[in-house]
C-alpha cells in the first residue's frame, strides 16, 4: 500500500460515494486509475465499501454487547455464534471473556430470547453477560491509516 492508497481509503472513510472522478481529482490520478486501485485494495481484503445504518432507524431499538465464557475450543463458538443474524460484530478476546458479540433486536424479548436460545445453547458456550446500550456516543470508520 502506497500513500495514493492511503490518500483513496481516508477519502472512503469520510464519504464512500464519493466518485472516481473526484477522487482522482483529489489524487492526481484519472477516474480508470482510482478506480482500478480501488479495486486491487478491495480485492486484496484491504478496502470494503459498505453502507452503514443507524439501527435505531432501522426498527432496531434494542443493542447490547454480549460477554461469552466458552469453555472447549473459541473458534467452535465463534462459527457457531457468526451464523446468529443478530450479531454483528463478534470478536475472540483474552481477560474474564473469551469472545464478545455485538448484537442488535428489536424487543428486550429478542435479545432474551437470543440469549437463551442462541448463545447459550451453542455446544462449548459456559456463560453469557448482557451489556444492553443506553445510548451510542462514538461509532467511528474513519481511523487513521499507518504509513
Amino acid at each position: 500500500m502506497d500513500a495514493v492508497d492511503r490518500m483513496v481509503i481516508r477519502r472512503l472513510q469520510r464519504d464512500g460515494r464519493t466518485s472516481y472522478t473526484d477522487l482522482g481529482k483529489e489524487v492526481g490520478l484519472s477516474a480508470p486509475a482510482v478506480r482500478a486501485r480501488v479495486q486491487r485494495l478491495r480485492d486484496r481484503g484491504l478496502l470494503q465499501v459498505a453502507a452503514v445504518t443507524d439501527p435505531l432507524k432501522v426498527g432496531l431499538p434494542v443493542m447490547a454487547l454480549l460477554g461469552v465464557k466458552v469453555d472447549g475450543d473459541v473458534r467452535e463458538v465463534v462459527r457457531a455464534l457468526e451464523r446468529l443474524d443478530p450479531v454483528i460484530y463478534l470478536v475472540s478476546t483474552a481477560g474474564s471473556f473469551d469472545v464478545f458479540a455485538e448484537v442488535v433486536c428489536r424487543t428486550m424479548d429478542e435479545l432474551s430470547t437470543l440469549i437463551n436460545d442462541g448463545v447459550r445453547a451453542a455446544p462449548g458456550v459456559r456463560a453469557v453477560e448482557s451489556f444492553p446500550y443506553f445510548a451510542i456516543h462514538a461509532h467511528r470508520f474513519t481511523w487513521d491509516i499507518p504509513d
